[in-house]
């Protein structure tokens, strides 16, 4: 989904070596001096009391990239992204914005951050109700201490952008579920951040509106180049959006990759049980497919890009009896043959 971000991008987070325990033994692991030691921190929480949310977390995010975490309940993705802009404090590990050290940010320089270049938003939508759509949509610019011109301009620009033409006036009872996230949206959007925080924004919605949020934020994301952070318990979701997905359980990272990576190449029988009811088709690219060029390869077919969704090219391949040629920027890397094909879509294994 995400195309090379220019050098020097911002919105690029780095986060090492996070841990959050909740109880009485988190003081004595937040004292602890020197790089953290799992094994001590563990043995603290089981002598003293308390709960490990998030268990030695390091990941990257692009610029310009969505990145998913998901797992289910109780697996610290929600305590994970808090985190991050310290609406929770972590207790251990570093957050890094383009090379900001978020967790020692002054109180004054964190609501900046959230301000300017955070954005967040939930599953509950969290909307005014006594304010209709335009001004729940201009309220961070608001917070910010924008002019009311500023900040009106603004707004209807989002209105327009997240398709609620003609809803300006209107008060959020008035609105469907779909459209009241879409105010959500338009309002984390409003304040141009470089980082957009989404915490299970489309649970509460119906599925046929939830399929339809979902396309909103690609379409958001193709035109808008923003870095997302994106949580979900939803395995599928997590698929459709991510540019990379990270699978978490019991506050630990299990897999972190690409969404054909973890259908191709699950890291354990935790990540196989959640992919096994995934049409590898719609995930798999050709490049899990492909084989080398042999001299007897007639090589006169279709052509497709490497990172082409085997389902987009399996008319093709079906209807050649020669293979498909597998091009990357001018250059042969690959060919499909109809058995690999009809093999991914099968179900069968494409590593």
């Amino acid at each position: 989904m995400t195309e090379p971000t220019p050098e020097g991008a911002a919105g690029g987070l780095t986060v090492r070596d996070l841990w959050k325990v909740f109880g009485p033994a988190e003081a004595k692991v937040a004292a602890a001096r020197g790089a953290p030691d799992p094994d001590a921190i563990v043995a603290a929480v089981a002598a003293q009391g308390g709960t490990i949310a998030v268990r030695d977390v390091s990941f990257d995010v692009k610029p310009g990239e969505v990145f998913v975490v998901m797992g289910l309940s109780g697996s610290g993705k929600s305590t994970l992204v808090r985190c991050l802009t310290r609406l929770i404090e972590p207790t251990l590990g570093k957050v890094d914005l383009d090379g900001e050290d978020i967790l020692a940010a002054s109180p004054t320089r964190l609501r900046e951050l959230r301000r300017k270049k955070f954005s967040m938003v939930f599953q509950h939508f969290g909307l005014l109700p006594h304010r209709p759509v335009l001004d729940n949509i201009a309220f961070g610019l608001e917070l910010r201490g924008e002019s009311k011109s500023v900040r009106m301009e603004r707004a209807r620009a989002m209105l327009d952008l997240v398709g609620l033409q003609g809803l300006a006036d209107r008060y959020p009872e008035e609105l469907s579920g779909g459209q009241q996230q879409r105010v959500g949206l338009a309002r984390a959007l409003a304040g141009d951040p470089e980082v957009m925080l989404l915490d299970e924004p489309f649970s509460a919605l119906d599925p046929l509106i939830r399929r339809d949020m979902q396309n909103e934020v690609i379409r958001l994301h193709h035109d808008l180049r923003k870095t997302m952070v994106f949580i979900t318990h939803d395995l599928a979701e997590a698929l459709k959006l991510g540019d990379h997905v990270m699978i978490m359980r019991a506050g630990q990272i299990v897999q972190i990759g690409r969404p054909e990576e973890l259908v191709a190449r699950p890291a354990d029988d935790y990540v196989k049980d959640f992919v096994r009811d995934i049409p590898k088709s719609h995930v798999l690219t050709l490049r899990w497919v492909m084989r080398d060029a042999t001299p007897d390869d007639v090589l006169d077919g279709p052509v497709f890009a490497p990172d082409t969704v085997i389902r987009t090219a399996v008319h093709a391949v079906a209807a050649s009896e020669r293979p498909i040629r597998v091009m990357d920027d001018g250059k042969l890397v690959g060919v499909v043959d109809r058995a690999h094909v009809l093999e991914a879509i099968a179900g069968g294994d494409a590593a």
